[in-house]
């Protein structure tokens, strides 16, 4: 699992218009590329009158999955600008369809890879990108004399609090980027004279807008 990565919010679209021809651009968080493909298949149905819509994806740790179309328009003006933008933000597990509906004004193969691109960037811009963080979720439990205390500390630490329950003893429910477990052990064991005890509790990813 990676530590962190760079994606797009669930879903989101936006337009421009360009030399009379009109872009419409939609994005989409996909996890496989079946989902991209789907995702591809509904907005073609969406914008069967459309001119073209040609698309891009890349899926997986690695990026290991990468596709672009260019549905028509001259080969490599549409679906690999489409593709170089999301390279350029290193955003994964993302896809992105562009609509084009032509306005009787010829762009040329510059003026369409500028398009494309732009077209791009704006919905990817306006749908949002969140970084996705792996953390360590620990459960520290300690005495009620400690309550204040730790939860103090915690709220004021780079330790992401995110609930407390009040049982026999106190439970500290704690998100911890990964890789910083041991300091995070070591911090609360010096901060309670070892009177807490830490124990890990799964990992998840969080996210944050970026």
């Amino acid at each position: 699992m990676l530590n962190s990565y760079f994606t797009v919010k669930s879903e989101g679209y936006d337009e421009l218009t360009i030399q009379k021809s009109r872009f419409i651009g939609y994005v989409k968080r996909v996890e496989t590329e079946e989902d991209a493909q789907a995702f591809i298949k509904e907005i073609k149905k969406k914008h069967h009158d459309a001119t073209h819509n040609c698309s891009a994806y890349m899926i997986g740790e690695t990026n290991h999955i990468q596709k672009a179309n260019d549905d028509g328009e001259p080969s490599g003006t549409a679906g690999v600008p489409i593709l170089e933008v999301l390279k350029k933000m290193d955003l994964k597990d993302t896809a992105v369809v562009i609509t084009r509906y032509f306005g009787g004004i010829k762009l040329g193969a510059g003026g369409l890879i500028r398009a494309y691109s732009s077209s791009t960037s704006q919905a990817i811009e306006t749908t949002g990108i969140v970084k996705r963080q792996l953390v360590q979720k620990f459960i520290v439990t300690a005495n009620y004399s400690l309550l204040g205390k730790l939860e103090n500390q915690l709220r004021n630490s780079s330790y992401l609090l995110d609930e407390i329950n009040y049982q026999e003893n106190v439970e500290f429910s704690v998100y911890v980027e990964a890789g910083q477990e041991e300091p995070f052990t070591k911090w609360i064991v010096d901060l309670t004279s070892d009177n807490a005890t830490v124990t890990p509790n799964g990992t998840a990813y969080l996210e944050i807008d970026v």
